[in-house]
């Protein structure tokens, strides 16, 4: 077996995926953290550090590829060059630094595993859909918060850190508007229309999905549709009598 096969299965490997996953995590939350406290010696060498993982595991990744012309496309690697590019420029630190924010894009990974967990645990699996929308609306938020802070934050004095960012996406996605930070400039004032318009289309929705009773599965024996109401007793497509075992609780 050659290197590049053994590294490929380390990389396939599930508690390989669980541990990218997690240092993915915890360099988002120190990303955002670090957003709103003033930079010192402590969070320099923290970034170094951080930027010598990412840069190994580019470059691995990068070796191990099949396609490279592909991996060298994928928005993902690109958003990791770029936020090498801010951690590794402390003399640029104070123009570079909302580039890290974009290491949000990161979290994108987590739907395959959560596929995984599904098929693992059997609470999961019953509250696949529940959780699905839950990582779709946290990942919605972050990544368009991230849009607003990278977009907002160099030409914005009302943005000043991820959390004013955050507030922002999130009063303006729920429609609430206070009015205390507003876009500026062409591009904000365009960003913000988008948020609005996706926000009614797809967050309440999300949020509706995460609150309301899920549909169960259960295969109709007449016409094979699969999903159904919790309660339901007979098949909404062909009018057949179901049986869907419930515990009586909705």
């Amino acid at each position: 077996m050659s290197a590049k096969e053994t590294v490929r299965k380390f990389y396939a490997l599930r508690p390989t995926r669980y541990g990218i996953l997690a240092f993915d995590l915890i360099t988002v939350s120190f990303f955002i953290a670090s957003s709103a406290l003033e930079m010192t010696t402590w969070f320099l060498v923290i970034d170094y550090f951080i930027a010598a993982i990412i840069a190994v595991d580019l470059v691995v990744r990068l070796w191990i590829s099949k396609t490279r012309g592909r991996f060298c496309l994928r928005l993902l690697n690109i958003a990791d060059v770029l936020v090498l590019v801010s951690l590794l420029a402390p003399a640029l630190v104070q123009n570079l630094a909302f580039l890290r924010v974009l290491r949000v894009l990161r979290i994108l990974r987590s739907y395959h595993l959560m596929r995984e967990l599904g098929a693992l645990v059997p609470w999961a699996r019953r509250n696949e859909e529940v959780l699905h929308s839950t990582l779709n609306l946290v990942v919605f938020v972050f990544i368009v918060t991230a849009f607003v802070y990278v977009l907002q934050v160099r030409t914005n004095a009302q943005i000043n850190t991820y959390l004013d960012a955050l507030y922002f996406t999130v009063t303006t996605l729920t429609t609430t508007g206070f009015g205390d930070i507003t876009p500026q400039g062409p591009t904000g004032r365009f960003l913000a229309i988008v948020i609005m318009v996706v926000g009614v289309a797809l967050f309440l929705r999300l949020v509706q999905t995460i609150f309301r009773p899920p549909k169960v599965h259960h295969t109709c024996t007449d016409c094979g549709l699969m999903r159904h109401e919790p309660d339901a007793v007979h098949c909404k497509h062909c009018g057949a009598l179901l049986n869907i075992q419930t515990d009586g609780e909705l």
